[in-house]
């Protein structure tokens, strides 16, 4: 018998309890669904994290107070960092912009429209290192700083709640925690950003302005520090090291008060722990191909069982036992395929429906798809040898007799 013609009588033995093999193929096609719409969910994460680092810059350095490990160095709410610190960083010859920054949580109002949010005062230099553009006005100035002008650029969420009538917030007053600020820009939408933090539900104010309306200090949260290129972020990174120690007068005996976080090395690890998680989730997800091998072996046994007569009949007339084993085989091989493309299909809908419905990014590689999918063929032959074994083993004399 040659394959079409065993393709042919495989085909027609698992049209002949359709039910039947609808339900063994159940296994597979959950299987191959749950893989695929995993890998596409993961890959659809780590894309859009690693977009949304991207568009901050490769070349960011990010110094935080404190070791990153406990609690900052000095008396209980004093911090390890001040604004002469991010001035003294911006001398040194291979940064480009700082921009430290400090944030406040606030309540804005303008006429009887109020909104909480949060308020960051910052630098001029903040937008080139963090790619932001206006859409209308412009951004504020380091003479606004100089002066600590009560001057604010809002996003577009904050925009759009202060003013809901779509007029422009540029020129207008708001309040902030009831002090009066005179808007000069708004910014295109920016999206959501790390930690889920929607960026465009920001309003931005001269760092001066922030230390002496709000927080009453002279101290920053982050120093956000751009590298001239991203080829020299080690070197900047040590250089920034050795003069806050020396800033800080701190011993060779003392760590650090000041923990630095390289934006390349995030999206590194990022991207490394996104793929751990994937594999992971689709590592899970195939258990179900293995249930469903499970289901075909079962499946196939009891086949092998009801067609012994069969069995014994072409062996008598002349069927090799590789004959017989080829046939049962290809039976148990397209009915693993069926369910692998049935379950292709399903898993294509599911990733569109999670990103529609649920938000969520969804990317769907071919490699994910050709992997399922070849996987539920290796299932498929793999847990069909034994029944087929069985079979093509079987004894004719026997087989003939059953009844």
């Amino acid at each position: 018998m040659n394959f079409r013609a065993a393709l042919a009588v495989a085909w027609r033995g698992l049209m002949a309890n359709k039910m039947r093999s609808l339900l063994t193929m159940l296994g597979i096609i959950i299987g191959v669904a749950a893989v695929i719409v995993m890998v596409s969910i993961g890959q659809g994460a780590t894309a859009q994290v690693t977009e949304r680092i991207a568009r901050m810059g490769s070349n960011i350095l990010m110094i935080r107070p404190g070791t990153g490990f406990g609690p900052v160095r000095g008396a209980a709410g004093i911090e390890s960092l001040t604004l002469k610190d991010a001035q003294a960083i911006a001398g040194l010859p291979l940064v480009q912009n700082v921009a430290p920054e400090v944030n406040q949580e606030v309540t804005a109002a303008a006429g009887s429209q109020t909104w909480s949010t949060t308020v960051k005062g910052t630098s001029a230099s903040y937008p080139k290192i963090r790619n932001l553009e206006t859409a209308v006005g412009s951004f504020f100035t380091e003479e606004d700083s100089e002066e600590a002008r009560q001057v604010a650029v809002l996003g577009p969420t904050v925009e759009a709640n202060l003013f809901p009538d779509g007029s422009s917030a540029v020129g207008r007053t708001i309040t902030l925690n009831n002090l009066r600020f005179t808007v000069v820009g708004v910014l295109k939408a920016q999206g959501g950003g790390m930690g889920g933090q929607d960026q465009d539900d920001m309003i931005y104010i001269p760092i001066t302005t922030a230390q002496q309306r709000f927080s009453g200090s002279r101290n920053v949260q982050v120093i956000n520090v751009q590298a001239r290129d991203a080829g020299s972020l080690a070197t900047v990174e040590e250089e920034i090291t050795a003069l806050l120690r020396q800033r800080h007068r701190l011993s060779d005996q003392e760590e650090d008060d000041f923990n630095i976080q390289n934006m390349t090395a995030i999206m590194e690890t990022v991207e490394e722990t996104t793929k751990t998680m994937t594999l992971l989730l689709a590592g899970v997800a195939a258990v179900s191909l293995l249930v469903g091998g499970i289901g075909i072996m079962n499946i196939m046994l009891v086949s092998v069982t009801e067609r012994t007569r069969e069995i014994g009949i072409r062996m008598a007339v002349g069927a090799t036992g590789g004959a017989i084993l080829s046939q049962f085989l290809i039976e148990a091989l397209v009915l693993s395929l069926a369910g692998g493309i049935i379950g292709m299909l399903a898993g294509f809908t599911g990733s569109r429906l999670v990103a529609v419905l649920a938000g969520w990014p969804a990317v769907i590689a071919p490699a994910s798809i050709l992997l399922a999918i070849g996987f539920s063929a290796l299932v498929g032959i793999f847990f069909g040898y034994y029944p087929a074994r069985r079979a093509a083993t079987a004894n004719p004399i026997e087989a003939l007799r059953y009844e």
